[in-house]
């Protein structure tokens, strides 16, 4: 019978002891590891920025206040924006033009702290013109209770689809209130993708099937921040709570890439042809299969909301839907994770924050 090599004189057990010490404390740094290694493989997975070239414009140059004016806080220089949630009203500006499909995209940086009910929105829509018939391309930001990471969703409504919601929920692999992340929405006559930094996390691919259900009429980039109360936070369990206000989120390097159209006769005052064209070729246009994979394995570790797989909603899944026997066998009949993921967790260490005047000064 073979002998245990370290079962020999005090001094080989003593060494042996510190080896499987050693040992275990290597196998539990593995496990601390592990996340920021997938996340790892998730990142550097995808080819070189697929927004490295994108020409960003001032805030003037594109864009008007929608609401909460003394709450929307411009830099002297025009390049960002801070939205202003208090206990008075909340924020949110518009593009100046409506577009006949584009790129719409905006580094955003959220909230920290408490931030249940608070909601920040950043999407394209047309429903200030077309009101029973809207189209609209949603990222919502569903703040949470303290220590708790923020979720978010992305929803696709065309032609006033809204009672079937495309609504898709999802946690990060990073901390979007500590650092700046670009949010990109792509939106042509052949498909939609969403992109979270360089990594696409949802692609609609337009099909026949489903007629009018895909965005077709131009619309405008919105961005706001607003009280959600009622349904944001654990179907509105947890309110806003205005001890932590002002709550602030900031957006920088805007991006708009699109034809800009009149609204009603959808004619723009120059061809969109090459517009249209360069949207399509661009390389964010393009999933390579490295961006397929990081996709795949965005929605494998965070994605834990797909309506696809809600079958007490759609016992036949909508004509876009794409199932994914891996992630089918992930989900219940109500679309939703089988056990919890508890993937993107942060900590975050409570603190009252400044009022606007001094937000306003930092800018």
């Amino acid at each position: 019978m073979k002998k245990n090599p370290c079962c020999c004189n005090t001094q080989q057990k003593n060494n042996c002891s510190s080896l499987s010490i050693t040992l275990m404390e290597k196998k539990m740094m593995m496990v601390l590891l592990l996340p920021f290694l997938l996340l790892s493989v998730l990142v550097c997975s995808t080819d070189a920025s697929a927004f490295s070239n994108v020409s960003t414009i001032s805030f003037d140059e594109g864009y008007v206040p929608l609401f909460g004016d003394f709450n929307l806080l411009r830099a002297p220089d025009g390049n960002s924006v801070r939205l202003v949630l208090d206990r008075y009203t909340g924020s949110g500006f518009i593009s100046s033009s409506l577009y006949n499909h584009g790129l719409f995209s905006a580094k955003i940086k959220l909230p920290s702290d408490y931030t249940a009910g608070v909601v920040v929105a950043f999407y394209t829509s047309n429903g200030d013109v077309f009101e029973k018939n809207h189209d609209e391309l949603d990222f919502e930001f569903l703040g949470n209770i303290d220590g708790k990471p923020w979720r978010f969703q992305t929803n696709v409504y065309g032609n006033g689809s809204t009672n079937r919601g495309r609504e898709e929920r999802y946690n990060l692999w990073f901390d979007p209130t500590r650092e700046f992340h670009r949010y990109s929405i792509l939106w042509t006559a052949k498909h939609i993708i969403f992109y979270v930094d360089d990594v696409p996390i949802r692609e609609v691919v337009r099909n026949e099937e489903m007629g009018g259900d895909y965005p077709a009429k131009p619309m405008a980039l919105y961005a706001t921040i607003w009280d959600a109360s009622t349904w944001a936070t654990q179907g509105g369990k947890y309110k806003v709570d205005y001890k932590y206000a002002p709550f602030v989120s900031e957006f920088k390097d805007l991006v708009l890439h699109g034809c800009a159209v009149d609204p009603i006769q959808q004619v723009s005052s120059q061809g969109c042809s090459e517009t249209k064209a360069d949207l399509e070729s661009a390389d964010y246009a393009v999933i390579t299969p490295d961006r397929r994979t990081a996709m795949s394995n965005f929605r494998q570790r965070y994605m834990y909301y797909s309506y696809c797989y809600d079958t007490l909603r759609y016992s036949t899944p909508p004509p876009e839907c794409v199932i994914v026997p891996e992630e089918k066998i992930r989900f219940k009949d109500t679309g939703r994770l089988k056990f919890s993921s508890g993937h993107g967790t942060h900590h975050r260490r409570s603190k009252r924050r400044s009022r606007v005047s001094k937000i306003a000064k930092e800018i």
